[in-house]
């Protein structure tokens, strides 16, 4: 019986073990913001970012999610503007390199929505935030798209400092939309 003590450590690890991550499948996925600059709207993105996430519909609450988006990567389609944007007073990409987003937790609101609160660290600057998420069938079996959107507030991050404060030449509110294409969640 001296297998007992092994076969009993073995199936308390792999109770305890955490689910195996998702996939974030980066051809179907994007995270898109539009702003409003003397009232009207300018469109952008981030190329690069990387999601790390471990969901679980029927344990929301078990959830962990955390993405890195590089701020050197923001796009716009315009070159002097993406150069302007990579500035101090915008995002300050040499200094701030990454924003980050940590959930620190999930609720399930119903019909496949979901409420995620986690902390936005942009610019030097954190702030709470409550991301409401829609998750749905994918496009292929085992594949997932998470998506939603909300509103930043971009002097909260001290994005656009100085002469670019005024609010009426760069609106506050930043309209961020984001969809991330999943491998690996299973929907109820």
């Amino acid at each position: 019986m001296k297998a007992a003590p092994a076969l009993l450590a073995w199936l308390l690890a792999a109770a305890c073990a955490p689910a195996a991550a998702q996939t974030v499948v980066p051809a179907g996925s994007e995270i898109r913001f539009v702003s409003k600059q003397m009232g009207v709207p300018v469109e952008g993105r981030f190329e690069r970012w990387q999601a790390e996430l471990q969901f679980d519909p029927a344990q929301p609450q078990a959830a962990r999610v955390a993405i890195t988006i590089d701020t050197r990567s923001i796009a716009f389609g315009a070159a002097e503007t993406e150069a302007e944007a990579a500035k101090p007073a915008w995002f300050d990409s040499a200094r701030f390199a990454q924003a980050q987003f940590r959930a620190s937790g999930v609720k399930a609101l119903g019909a496949g929505r979901y409420e995620v609160a986690g902390s936005l660290t942009l610019k030097g600057q954190t702030r709470e935030l409550q991301l409401p998420v829609t998750l749905a069938a994918g496009p292929a079996p085992g594949q997932a798209t998470a998506s939603g959107s909300f509103t930043l507030k971009r002097m909260d991050f001290k994005l656009g400092e100085g002469e670019w404060a005024d609010l009426s030449v760069v609106a506050n509110e930043v309209q961020v939309r984001f969809k991330l294409l999943l491998a690996g969640v299973k929907l109820p």
